[in-house]
């Protein structure tokens, strides 16, 4: 077993236990324990022992007087190191022991793996980098940012400068995370230009600009000396970071307070900097919320969609749901590879890419960067094709899908399951295509070949034959489409959902009886087939449609009724569900509750007390998979994508 401490006492008590063989720990206890009396007598006849040492991320924390002291204290141990951004003679900070490399620490390298090996083999993403200067995007938001040559802190910490990034942020923030469905973080040059970007993103909060959740986090006088451990890129690094900035640990400090109050508002916390203790506690509070957002029962009430850093979080910091950085500070070598890499953990097919989006000339250090930790044709394979490169995938690829199904009703005549598959493989890999090229601040849907309302179509027939496929399945019937995976996450948009459609139902009402209601009920009859959330949902809400809004004169009246009906319908759903299959009704919505609330599928034992009596062993696995298949319908039917 693997032993974790909390704390050096227990790391010392552990290296003195001889059951004890793995350990994790971090260099800080370590030295803690070899150089502190107190622990003199019960580390010291581990000197001689037989040790391995492990380091991660060993670019970090090896190269001042700690790494020396416990190589020299422990006299026969071995090292080995693992990194991702080794540190060569190009990359070397000096400090006051000189220049050093991680070969000169840890000896020749014993096995490399790069980037260029993580992306062929899909274990990371590829990046899409955007460099932003003068800008005006297609959907009207300009932007006149000076990247050349402007390295005076008077011009880059301008605020007029710094308004304009925060705008063009607030333009592309729902393209980039796919419409909030993932987070970002802002690195930032120095404490008091991330102080001067939050005041300017709250006032355009309290200005009605904006309704992101946004959480800023960075060392301050006392706890500068703990960055290591908590994922910061340290602030004498010149390859990782600005020159350091004077600024008053008093100062930042109060401002921390502050921002820590907002946060503490937002998410109904009680957190502050008066001791260490609450500064990590608010800190574990941020990483938790992003790395937790990717679990089946992450609640949208703890999402934070922006993260303002200086340091902190750009290494050793891991969260899938976080797909985006924006850049405004100098990033190098190590430190750029190390920040961009917070975007490209893979999660699924949503997220195709990790969004780098840099308001500093960031390309040179970007392509020296690659060839020092891989090569200089890494781009190639590293990086995503230009916008317009892209587009001409995506026409060649629409082509195909025509070729199969000129329009969108001959989708219906494809009887042959040869075809069908033809379309589904064509149509998915548009899909893909789309949800990367709908991340480019410069999309838009007059460049493609296809309309908006076209693709729509394409996309409830493309569902139809999903569906099918599961008919089939249920029903035992073999498909040559059964092994296809249809990828629907890509064709969700978080955006719509019931709360959506009822806003469009409330306008239709508005509009009762003209060509323009006409026209929008259209418009929900195709987003009731083309989403695969609302899919699930599509019967209901047209018998509401068809018979309970006719009757609703007033359009402030509508949500009341809807939300009367909808449960009424629930109701009246679980009871059906329970008769049918002989289930303790208060039982089983006990254990729907438990799967809403985990996320987990309950266990056959747990579904079988719910019974009113026990199934025999031979009818025991279909009549639990049957269940738990009817439960999730149920699931999807009335808890999915019901709160706005």
């Amino acid at each position: 077993s693997v032993d974790a401490t909390e704390n050096t006492r227990g790391l010392v008590e552990q290296l003195g236990d001889p059951n004890t063989k793995l350990i994790v720990t971090t260099i800080q206890k370590l030295h803690i324990a070899i150089s502190k009396v107190r622990h003199e007598k019960k580390v010291e006849g581990l000197k001689d022992a037989r040790m391995v040492f492990i380091f991660d991320e060993c670019h970090r924390s090896q190269f001042g007087k700690t790494h020396g002291d416990i190589t020299s204290y422990f006299t026969n141990a071995q090292l080995f190191g693992f990194t991702g951004t080794p540190i060569f003679a190009d990359n070397a900070s000096k400090n006051e022991l000189g220049k050093r490399t991680t070969k000169q620490l840890f000896g020749e390298c014993l096995h490399k793996y790069v980037i260029t090996d993580a992306v062929r083999d899909e274990n990371v993403l590829r990046f899409s980098v955007e460099y932003v200067g003068k800008y005006k995007a297609k959907d009207g938001v300009e932007l006149d940012v000076e990247v050349e040559d402007i390295d005076r802190a008077e011009v880059l910490d301008d605020e007029t400068r710094l308004g304009k990034i925060v705008d063009h942020i607030l333009s592309i923030h729902d393209r980039k995370t796919h419409d909030r469905s993932f987070s970002a973080l802002f690195a930032i040059s120095s404490i008091p230009t991330l102080l001067k970007y939050y005041d300017l993103f709250r006032q355009r909060r309290e200005a009605g600009g904006h309704d992101l959740r946004i959480a800023a986090i960075y060392s301050y006088g006392t706890n500068e000396e703990d960055e290591e451990a908590v994922g910061a890129l340290p602030e004498d690094d010149t390859l990782a970071s600005e020159p350091p900035t004077t600024y008053g640990s008093g100062h930042s400090r109060e401002a921390l307070d502050r921002i820590i109050t907002d946060y503490n508002a937002q998410f109904g916390t009680a957190f502050s900097t008066r001791d260490q203790k609450g500064m990590e506690n608010y800190f574990k509070d941020i990483t938790k919320k992003l790395r937790e957002r990717e679990k089946a029962n992450a609640k949208d009430r703890d999402r934070i969609d922006l993260v303002l850093v200086v340091n902190m979080m750009l290494t050793g910091f891991d969260a899938k749901k976080v797909n985006t950085l924006y850049v405004d500070k100098k990033l190098r070598y190590h430190g750029l590879i190390q920040a961009y890499s917070r975007t490209n953990r893979i999660l699924n097919e949503k997220k195709s890419q990790g969004n780098i989006v840099a308001y500093r000339n960031l390309k040179g250090a970007t392509d020296d960067a690659l060839a020092l930790f891989s090569n200089k044709e890494a781009k190639e394979v590293i990086f995503l094709p230009p916008y317009e490169k892209l587009v001409a995938q995506l026409t060649k690829v629409c082509k195909q899908v025509l070729e199969v199904a000129p329009t969108v009703r001959s989708v219906d005549d494809l009887q042959d399951e040869e075809q069908q598959l033809l379309f589904v493989k064509a149509f998915r890999e548009l899909i893909r295509l789309l949800n990367v090229l709908k991340t480019y601040a410069e999309f838009d849907w007059r460049d493609l070949p296809i309309t908006d309302q076209v693709f729509a179509g394409y996309t409830s027939k493309y569902l139809d034959l999903r569906d099918r496929v599961q008919r089939q399945r249920a029903k035992e019937k073999q498909s040559i489409l059964e092994d296809i995976d249809f990828e629907v996450v890509l064709v969700h948009r978080d955006e719509v959902n019931v709360a959506y459609i009822l806003k469009l139902l409330a306008r239709l009402k508005e509009e009762e009886n003209t060509d323009k209601g006409k026209d929008m009920r259209k418009q929900i009859m195709s987003l009731l087939s083309s989403d695969v959330e609302l899919r699930s949902k599509r019967e209901l809400i047209e018998k509401f449609i068809a018979e309970h809004l006719p009757k609703i004169t007033d359009p402030a009246r509508i949500q009341d009724a809807f939300t009367k009906y909808w449960e009424d319908q629930r109701v009246l759903a679980l009871q059906k569900l329970c008769e049918e299959e002989h289930l303790d009704q208060k039982q089983f919505a006990n254990l729907i509750e438990s799967y809403i609330f985990s996320g987990q599928e309950p266990l056959k034992d747990d579904v079988f007390k719910c019974l009113e009596a026990r199934p025999s062993v031979l009818k025991a696995r279909e009549i639990g998979e049957r269940i738990v298949e009817r439960m999730k319908e149920y699931v999807e039917v009335f808890v999915r994508g019901m709160v706005a």
